[in-house]
């Protein structure tokens, strides 16, 4: 691999920003920065809020509060609820998927009533996709439910083999189905997750050896659509508390991991762009951002939290070696990162 690379602007599909609500782990100045340090201009942001995102006003709010703060550009996802059917006609145009949470998770909007999916489903417009939370076998549920009333699905974090083998098996029966896979679940795993305690705490769990190379073959081969960090920041006070909540931070290392499986022969870096820009600007309906991107040079490191822009100040890679260091971003012909400090605000708030 050589020692200097130009890569498109990278797209994170699965990002939690956090505010409102909860701005003691992130808010939306603090994680644009470390989007943009991670070689990310464009994130779409998830609506499991303390306040949830299942109304307009709810959207409105967070526009509002995102504006002129924002250091890449951001888009929304809708929440699923009993309560935010009635507007999916409405804010359709807004944002660019749907979140429906069938397993449980951070936050309260946990779907498992099957009269209310079905309404959620047979609702929402068909142009935009459903994103689903959904581990093991409630994957099934998913599928059934998209398949019977026409919908795009796109199965969020997938971990398990089975899963792997429920999109392979729903995409050769022609369902309009995409996933991702977060580089937690790419680099490590339940061994890991003994070492780290609460700071390897998240959902879907870390699962085991046979699991990740299940993944890591789906990646390679095409049944995985996107690479998403899937960034979920806590505090250390909340990690170490008596009940701590899951998620662990990712946007400023999601790039560096995978620069190393390319160096280390895992990955190509043509399939690289594909998960990481290509894949969710056709998926999501992402329209290009001109003269924007981002070079990286192939150096060896080690990750350490002290040089991270989130504002939960931690990662669960900590002290992993990797190749791999983004040096500058190009956003719409600024330069708004040159390596060690970032310029702006320049991002612009996205509509689907």
């Amino acid at each position: 691999m050589q020692n200097k690379i130009k890569l498109p602007g990278l797209i994170d599909p699965h990002v939690h920003l956090r505010e409102p609500g909860a701005t003691q782990k992130e808010d939306f100045e603090t994680g644009t920065k470390a989007a943009i340090a991670g070689g990310y201009t464009l994130v779409l942001d998830m609506p499991n809020n303390p306040i949830p995102t299942i109304s307009p006003q709810a959207l409105q709010e967070k526009i509002d509060l995102a504006r002129g703060r924002i250091y890449a550009d951001v888009g929304f996802h809708f929440g699923a609820s009993s309560k935010s059917i009635q507007y999916f006609n409405e804010i359709s145009g807004k944002v660019f998927g749907l979140k429906v949470y069938m397993n449980q998770t951070t936050g309260d909007l946990l779907m498992e009533d099957d009269q209310t999916l079905e309404a959620v489903f047979s609702t929402w417009p068909k142009n935009l996709p459903v994103l689903v939370h959904a581990e093991g076998d409630t994957l099934q549920k998913a599928i059934f439910l998209a398949k019977k009333f026409g919908n795009q699905l796109h199965v969020c974090h997938v971990s398990l083999r089975k899963e792997i083998e429920l999109i392979k098996a729903a995409k050769r029966n022609g369902l309009q189905i995409s996933s991702e896979v977060t580089c937690h679940h790419l680099f490590l795993t339940n061994e890991d997750a003994k070492r780290l305690g609460a700071y390897g705490l998240m959902k879907p769990p870390l699962s085991s050896k046979e699991d990740q190379d299940a993944l890591w073959q789906a990646v390679v081969e095409g049944t995985i659509d996107m690479i998403a960090s899937d960034h979920a920041p806590h505090t250390r006070a909340e990690k170490e508390g008596e009940k701590p909540p899951y998620g662990v931070p990712g946007l400023e290392t999601t790039l560096p991991l995978l620069l190393t499986a390319v160096n280390d022969g895992r990955l190509t870096l043509e399939r690289l762009i594909e998960l990481t820009s290509t894949n969710p600007k056709r998926i999501f309906g992402i329209l290009q951002q001109p003269e924007t991107f981002v070079e990286v040079e192939t150096i060896p490191y080690t990750l350490n939290p002290n040089n991270l822009f989130t504002k939960c100040g931690w990662t669960p890679f900590v002290g992993m070696k990797v190749t791999g260091r983004v040096k500058k971003v190009v956003l719409r012909g600024k330069m708004v990162y040159d390596g060690q400090n970032i310029f702006g605000p320049y991002g612009q708030i996205l509509k689907g």
